[in-house]
């Protein structure tokens, strides 16, 4: 299953989510930002890529809805509600996105 995490600048979060799934045998995961200067800015190419979207607060899935409202039909999106108050690895961060997808991907 593809998977693409969604934050402001992909530096922290989104990053961190994706580096969760590095070498998973059931899901592959990218990420990108929705700001000018994001690290990996999203593109109609990542969310045609990708099964599942996730991301970290509601104003990123209005952007993408703002943005991308025909890539995003058909697909599942999900705001997991994870306030920008982590660094990169932090492992609060890891927990609480284990936590959150946990509900999400069984295979975790």
């Amino acid at each position: 299953m593809r998977l693409l995490f969604i934050c402001s600048q992909n530096k922290w979060r989104s990053l961190t989510a994706e580096r969760l799934f590095d070498e998973h045998p059931h899901y592959e995961a990218r990420s990108a930002g929705t700001e000018p200067g994001a690290r990996v800015r999203v593109t109609a190419g990542h969310l045609g890529w990708a099964e599942t979207i996730f991301v970290m607060e509601r104003r990123h899935a209005d952007r993408l809805r703002e943005k991308f409202a025909d890539e995003l039909r058909g697909k599942h999106l999900v705001v997991l509600r994870i306030p920008d108050k982590y660094p990169f690895g932090d492992e609060r961060l890891i927990a609480l996105l284990r936590e959150k997808l946990a509900a999400h991907l069984p295979l975790l």
